[in-house]
């Protein structure tokens, strides 16, 4: 990815780095940087080769094509970065919370085969601070930020997410649930989302009554009920959400005026599709479950009996 760049301390900054170098530019989708980190007065630099999601979320100091026409590119690390520089610390995590924080409205779309490039509208100053690498939560969905202009954000979409969200049927002008991602400290108003939807669902009924609205939505198929459970939590196009009946494939949902409000609920009608992520902790239980009674069924001779004895039941 271009010459071995130089690394000086940020004036100011103890533990900041700048990093200056000639070559391919990140943004053009290099897979990894090689830099040589050197802190203040600690001798030597270190090689450390960065990969380009890390390297996407430092500071770009002047892109918008114009570095990879100078082929000079600047970034700032910010200190959680700066000692971030082990393999260890250099995972990113990224969550989000399930409250979504307004709508967004699409305004440019390139279809290819099996790819879309979406160009998002957001309102005012919802995008302060963000970068290029950052995940935001498009209808529950996690997708990276691939350019910045102003409060308009890009983002890629590749074919595993238009097979299992309900991204493929957006259109220009189509309204989007979005939500940043969560930071170490921020409140978790609702539960703990990974932006990972895990299939579709249709809203099937609505009904409307004094203050509250009520909505029914069925799954495809029934292999996602056993993690649906009544009072459980559940995002629905990114929303986390109580659950409240279950049958069948289908479970229900209670929505509140504000949730109305800051959320496309308000507009999704009977026929909607809505992207569904199951919670993380249930489905881990649920299995984890399964798979002990599986295994022990299977070691007392009751592994297709399809019944589990009192006595055996007892015992486990």
């Amino acid at each position: 990815a271009g010459r071995v760049p130089s690394l000086s301390a940020v004036p100011g900054s103890e533990d900041g780095l700048r990093i200056h170098w000639d070559g391919a530019c990140p943004c053009q989708r290099s897979n990894t940087v090689t830099i040589l980190v050197q802190r203040r007065g600690q001798g030597l630099p270190v090689q450390s080769t960065l990969p380009r999601n890390v390297l996407l979320n430092m500071q770009h100091a002047f892109c918008s094509g114009r570095c990879c026409a100078l082929r000079r590119h600047t970034y700032s690390l910010q200190r959680s970065q700066t000692t971030a520089l082990s393999r260890r610390a250099l995972v990113i995590r990224n969550m989000f919370t399930g409250i979504v924080q307004g709508t967004a409205t699409v305004t440019d779309l390139q279809s290819s085969d099996n790819f879309k490039s979406l160009r998002i509208q957001f309102p005012a100053e919802r995008t302060e601070g963000i970068q290029l690498g950052a995940s935001v939560a498009i209808n529950g969905t996690c997708l990276t930020v691939t350019a910045i202009d102003g409060d308009m954000l890009s983002f890629d979409v590749m074919m595993e997410t238009l097979r299992a969200t309900g991204l493929g049927n957006l259109q220009v002008g189509s309204k989007v649930n979005f939500e940043r991602s969560v930071r170490v400290g921020d409140e978790i108003g609702g539960h703990n989302v990974s932006g990972h939807v895990h299939c579709t669902a249709q809203i099937v009924k609505v009904e409307d009554s004094e203050n509250n609205r009520r909505v029914t939505f069925q799954l495809p198929d029934d292999k996602w009920m056993k993690y649906i459970l009544p009072k459980g939590f559940i995002a629905v196009d990114g929303c986390s959400l109580t659950v409240g009946e279950i049958w069948g494939t289908c479970f229900t949902v209670y929505l509140i005026p504000e949730t109305l409000r800051v959320t496309m609920f308000d507009v999704k009608a009977e026929g909607d599709t809505v992207n569904i992520e199951i919670e993380a902790q249930t489905q881990a239980i649920v299995d984890s479950v399964e798979r002990v009674v599986g295994q022990h069924l299977a070691k007392i001779g009751l592994a297709d009996a399809g019944a589990v004895p009192a006595a055996a039941g007892a015992t486990m």
